[in-house]
């Protein structure tokens, strides 16, 4: 029997980070906790050894990572989860054959999405991972738009083409689903951050 689809297997998830770039990031309005909760995203990928993968939308024009996502990417150089990063022109990642590559490297079905725009390269992403028949978790409070309408709107479409829309919480405490053990307590050190 497989692992239910709606609920997230550490085994066979990766994280992607869709553009958390510094001009884009700089015109959100809820550009720090979208950030604090993609950071910690990133870390539980390390924690459970999730490949990531992370992408930036035309670096020249809009700068790179934010500083506080470039930092724990650069946390888990070296350690035993491996990091992609992808740069891109189109909207769609699956439209870029370097992330096409790097996501059948990384043998998962199942992804979970954090990044921005939510309407607009999340949502396209997401809708052409679906079609290429992966799950898909898009951690809602880990996504936003400049407009909140268009973020709610976009969540609302995902839902509705299959993907599971979810938070972040949510996400960690079904990869560490029990408490009392050495990851748990790594888990909470990360929850708290």
């Amino acid at each position: 029997m497989g692992f239910p689809a709606d609920r997230i297997n550490r085994d066979d998830f990766a994280l992607l980070v869709i553009d958390p770039q510094e001009r884009l990031a700089a015109a959100m309005s809820r550009r720090e906790p979208v950030l604090a909760a993609t950071v910690k995203l990133i870390r539980l990928a390390g924690l459970v050894q999730a490949p990531v993968i992370a992408t930036r939308q035309y670096p020249k024009g809009l700068g790179d990572f934010e500083p506080v996502v470039a930092s724990a990417l650069d946390e888990l150089t070296g350690a035993e989860t491996s990091v992609e990063v992808v740069d891109k022109l189109s909207f769609c990642a699956c439209g870029e054959p370097a992330f096409v590559e790097a996501l059948a490297d990384s043998g998962r079905r199942q992804i979970v999405v954090a990044g921005m725009e939510t309407h607009i390269c999340v949502t396209q992403t997401t809708l052409d991972l679906l079609d290429r028949g992966l799950s898909v978790h898009v951690a809602a409070d880990a996504c936003c738009s400049r407009d909140s309408e268009a973020h709610g709107i976009a969540l609302d479409r995902m839902r509705a083409a299959g993907a599971v829309v979810t938070m972040t919480e949510s996400v960690m405490y079904e990869a560490v689903p029990e408490a009392g053990t050495d990851k748990f307590r790594e888990l909470l050190a990360i929850v708290k951050g």
